[in-house]
């Protein structure tokens, strides 16, 4: 049972955050015994849908309390603002800007919940790159943030095991379900300093950098089972696609079959009743498609309404 550093006082705390990842922290430091939330800072309102009306984060959607919203956490406006709410203890998941040193030196430190091992998958992309590896194990470390990269000390970790049919979005799920539950038990002996942050291993580390819409692109001179593990890894951003007789073809969900006699890498062949992306080993079955300007459906119904039959 987590509980009230020394003296009964609850501890002043910011929250940063801004995805759907954080959800799950957020609403557990609002009930947390030992923690008063003073602010929650998180990104403005973005342009969505097609309207391009403004929508707020989901960290917005999430909390009544009150919100800090800057362009630029760097400005020092910004700065001013979170520091005059007096915390001493900020938790960060999923903010996604780098934190300014005048916010990591409270007296309860700021404490980051990462989605990987660390130090495997430092950086902005570590659920999309922990699919692409074929990790079978990840988790979610909380770690005292330094003026690195995700190179802080980490004071508490937890692991689960994959079995190699994640998505992004599933797993983002778990892990954010993950991360909650590590801060629910573990923040209690931080702030009663019974524990100590032990610096990261260099062995293994690895650095994960922003997703491009390019990433994308189903290059079939790469295994089926890399693509395969892309189509996973870059749901619903970027996404997946190929070309298909002069379209952008859409992949949101594929498989992998052997590659058959005859086959050269880069065209679109029929396998059964679907059609599949032949590459340098195996072929990609393209098993849930969306064509251009038309709704998501099974790769086999596209296939049956092609003009252009495929050999």
């Amino acid at each position: 049972m987590t509980g009230r550093p020394a003296g009964d006082v609850r501890v002043r705390t910011v929250f940063l955050g801004t995805g759907e990842f954080a959800v799950p922290t957020l609403r557990r430091l609002e009930a947390h015994p030992a923690v008063a939330l003073v602010g929650v800072v998180t990104a403005p309102a973005r342009p969505s849908g097609r309207r391009q009306q403004p929508e707020p984060s989901p960290v917005q959607r999430a909390t009544a309390g009150p919100i800090l919203a800057p362009e630029r956490l760097r400005d020092a406006e910004a700065v001013a603002a979170i520091l005059a709410l007096a915390p001493t203890l900020i938790v960060l998941a999923d903010y996604g800007q780098i934190v300014p040193a005048a916010l990591l030196d409270l007296p309860h430190g700021a404490l980051n919940l990462h989605p990987s091992l660390l130090p495997r998958h430092r950086g902005a992309s570590p659920i999309p790159a922990t699919i692409l590896a074929g990790d079978r194990v990840t988790g979610v470390t909380l770690m005292r943030m330094d003026r690195g990269l995700d190179t802080g000390p980490i004071v508490s970790v937890d692991r689960i095991s994959l079995d190699g049919t994640e998505t992004a979005p599933a797993l983002e799920g778990l892990l954010a379900d993950l991360a909650a539950d590590l801060l629910d038990r573990t923040l209690g002996p931080w702030l009663r300093g019974e524990l100590a942050a032990v610096s990261q291993p260099e062995a293994g580390a690895t650095l994960t950098r922003p997703l491009r819409r390019d990433d994308g692109r189903l290059d079939p001179s790469h295994p089926a089972a890399g693509l395969e593990r892309r189509v996973r890894a870059y749901a619903p951003w970027p996404g997946t696609f190929l070309d298909a007789g002069g379209e952008r073809l859409v992949v949101g969900r594929a498989s992998v079959a052997p590659s058959a006699p005859g086959d050269e890498p880069g065209h679109l062949v029929r396998h059964d009743l679907r059609p599949a992306l032949t590459t340098s080993a195996g072929r990609l079955v393209l098993d849930l498609v969306t064509p251009p300007g038309r709704r998501s459906m099974p790769a086999a119904d596209w296939l049956r309404g092609r003009r252009a039959p495929l050999p």
